[in-house]
C-alpha cells in the first residue's frame, strides 16, 4: 500500500511528525511518501500515486492548513482514504469526518494509523483517542527534505541548522490554557532515550548545529530527562 504522509506545519522543523510514522509505516511493509507543504510545493503526481493520504496536524496552524489541503485532495479524488493524525485531529471534526476525512487520530496515534493503513475502507468514519504505551522507531527522515530547507538559529553571526526531536507526547500538567490535556489528559509517554538519541546523531550528521526539545514539557519525567541527556554524553 502506497501512503502519503503530508505535513502543512511543524514550527518551522522537518517535521518529526511525519518521520516518525513513516518509519513504523515502513517498517510493516508500507510504500511511503512525505511531502511537507510548508518547504515544498503541491505535488499533484504524489496525490494521484497514493492508495491513502494521511496529514499531519499537531497543531492549530497545521490543522486549518491541512483543511484546504484536503479538499483539495477530495476535488480530485473523492474515493481516496483520508485521515488527520496528531493533537489537533479531533478539532473541528463535524467539518472533517466524511468530508474531508475518513478517520481522525489523536494522542498516541501511530498504533491507529497503521491498523488505518492495513484495513483501507474496512471500517466507518471513526474519531480514535490514543493514550497506549507504544513503541518507537528511529524516525524516517530520509524521506523529507533537507535541513537546509528549516529553521536555523541565529546565534554569534550565523545561521546554525536545527534539528527538533522529543523525548515525551503528552504533559503530567494540566493547565487550562493549553490544548495536550484535553488529549493526554495529565498523562505522558516517553520516548526510548536511545531512540532519541539516535534520532539526534542522524540530524547531526544532517548538517544540524543546534537541537531543540520540542516536548510540551522535557521535564515531565526527569528521571527519564536525566536518561537521555545522559545518552547523548556516551
Amino acid at each position: 500500500m502506497r501512503i502519503l504522509l503530508v505535513s502543512t506545519y511543524e514550527m518551522g522543523h522537518q517535521p518529526l511528525h511525519v518521520a516518525s510514522p513513516a518509519a513504523a509505516l515502513r517498517i510493516t511493509g508500507h510504500d511511503v511518501a512525505c511531502l511537507d507543504l510548508s518547504v515544498q510545493p503541491w505535488d499533484p503526481m504524489a496525490f494521484e500515486a497514493a492508495d491513502a493520504v494521511a496529514f499531519s496536524v499537531p497543531m492549530h496552524t497545521a490543522m486549518r492548513l491541512a483543511m484546504r489541503a484536503a479538499e483539495q485532495v477530495r476535488r480530485a479524488r473523492p474515493d481516496v482514504p483520508v485521515c488527520f493524525y496528531g493533537l489537533y485531529a479531533p478539532v473541528s471534526r463535524d467539518l472533517t469526518i466524511g468530508r474531508l476525512a475518513d478517520h481522525v487520530f489523536a494522542g498516541e496515534y501511530e498504533p491507529a494509523l497503521l491498523a488505518w493503513a492495513g484495513g483501507l475502507g474496512a471500517a466507518q468514519p471513526v474519531i480514535g483517542l490514543g493514550r497506549g504505551r507504544g513503541t518507537f522507531h528511529l524516525p524516517a527522515r530520509d524521506l523529507l527534505p533537507p535541513l537546509e530547507d528549516y529553521a536555523h538559529l541565529a546565534i554569534d553571526g550565523q545561521e546554525r541548522p536545527v534539528g527538533a526531536v522529543e523525548a515525551t507526547h503528552g504533559c503530567k500538567h494540566v493547565c487550562r490554557h493549553c490544548p495536550v490535556p484535553t488529549v493526554y489528559d495529565g498523562a505522558f509517554r516517553v520516548v526510548d532515550e536511545q531512540v532519541v538519541a539516535a534520532d539526534i546523531d542522524q540530524l547531526v550528521a544532517a548538517g544540524a548545529r543546534h537541537i531543540t526539545f520540542a516536548d510540551p514539557d522535557f521535564l515531565n519525567g526527569p528521571t527519564h530527562a536525566l536518561r537521555v541527556v545522559r545518552a547523548l554524553h556516551e
